[in-house]
């Protein structure tokens, strides 16, 4: 892929391997990434590695080689897109029980998941009626794009998609089920909780929902609207180039950009904030707005992702 002036690669990855010593791992993926100017977040667990990462061409080659060099880790799953400048503010290293919190114990995608869908294929199959499609993402996301026919089981976090799938679908009648994530992780496991409770024929997108517009032209795509992404890019579009989308200044939710041109935080709240919010909250989101105007003329990048209690009203 070609990349932009400034060389900012930004890389999700994830992988599911039994990790021995978690620790170690954390310290010697943290030097390493200080050591190369790369910024992000990874998640370690026994159960494996997960996050998104931004830096240079040669400091993303070098953490590959490293995570490779990891027992179990050298067919490590990753998506790359391009970033003008850098997404992230620090580099965090985290140690997890797990590396997408489920909350379900025997849930192991190393030796049960669904059948994989390259995404040249992905059309196809959610395009059969027969298909019971499932957005796997959370309320927030699915709400400024989803593919046509999804499903949104409107849940606040991953951890309530099982007690969605329970309510909502039944093994005994023997659907097809396709599911479908940002990346690929979440659906790793939505597929191994499904064939764990004797569903059979379960798939999901191969790569996510990125790989899709990286790779499906647009004019045969079936995806409407933007994915959100969780750095200062917000939101994508197909060829993965930044979409329209920056985050309320307040609650952190994705809201569209006055401008068309997404990225970052908005100058002002979204309507339901300016509503509902209380003065002192508002006045903490002008004050973050002042540091980042002043961090900007500094040529500083002030940007922080929001936690993910921040987004739930």
């Amino acid at each position: 892929m070609a990349q932009p002036a400034s060389g900012i690669t930004v890389a999700a990855l994830y992988k599911f391997t039994a990790i021995e010593d978690c620790s170690a791992l954390r310290d010697q993926l943290f030097a390493l990434c200080e050591r190369e100017a790369i910024r992000g977040t990874l998640l370690v667990a026994s159960e494996g590695l997960n996050g998104t990462v931004a830096g240079s061409r040669q400091a993303i080659d070098r953490l590959f080689s490293a995570i490779r060099a990891v027992p179990g880790c050298d067919d490590v799953e990753w998506k790359e897109s391009p970033a003008a400048t850098q997404p992230f503010k620090r580099m965090k290293v985290r140690l997890k029980r797990e590396i997408v919190t489920m909350g379900v114990e025997g849930i192991d995608p190393r030796t049960t998941v669904g059948t994989y869908v390259d995404p040249a294929d992905w059309n196809e199959l959610i395009s059969d009626p027969d298909t019971i499609l499932i957005d796997t993402r959370n309320d927030y996301e699915v709400a400024i794009g989803t593919f046509t026919r999804a499903i949104n089981p409107m849940t606040q976090s991953f951890r309530e998609f099982p007690e969605w799938v329970r309510e909502n679908l039944d093994a005994g009648k023997k659907p097809k089920v396709a599911m479908f994530c940002t990346g690929g992780i979440r659906c790793e496991k939505a597929t191994a909780l499904l064939k764990q409770q004797g569903f059979e024929e379960v798939y999901h997108l191969k790569g996510g929902i990125l790989k899709y517009l990286e790779d499906v032209p647009a004019d045969e795509s079936l995806w409407k609207g933007e994915c959100f992404v969780f750095d200062e890019r917000v939101s994508l579009r197909h060829e993965l180039k930044v979409g329209s989308y920056q985050l309320c200044s307040v609650c952190r939710e994705p809201i569209s950009s006055p401008t068309g041109q997404g990225g970052g935080y908005a100058t002002k709240e979204c309507e339901k904030c300016a509503i509902e919010a209380d003065p002192e909250r508002l006045n903490r989101a002008a004050d973050r707005q002042r540091q980042i105007d002043l961090a900007e003329a500094r040529g500083q990048n002030h940007f922080q992702p929001a936690p993910s209690n921040a987004r739930r009203r």
